[in-house]
């Protein structure tokens, strides 16, 4: 399930990561560009830590 769940994470991060490369090249809008790429390192980040340490976000 970890590696699944890595796998997912790690799918949408490159998909997003090109999209604000994108952002910043081709709509030469760099603020959005740089907001969306550190989005996309918090998305990585963030499931695969909470599924490391076993945190119930639930209760």
């Amino acid at each position: 399930m970890k590696i699944l769940l890595f796998l997912l994470t790690l799918f949408i991060f490159i998909k997003t990561l090109y999209y604000g490369i994108y952002e910043m090249k081709q709509n030469n809008n760099k603020t959005s560009g740089i907001l969306i790429i550190a989005l996309s390192i918090i998305c990585l980040i963030v499931p695969n830590v909470l599924i490391d340490f076993n945190i119930n976000i639930s209760s």
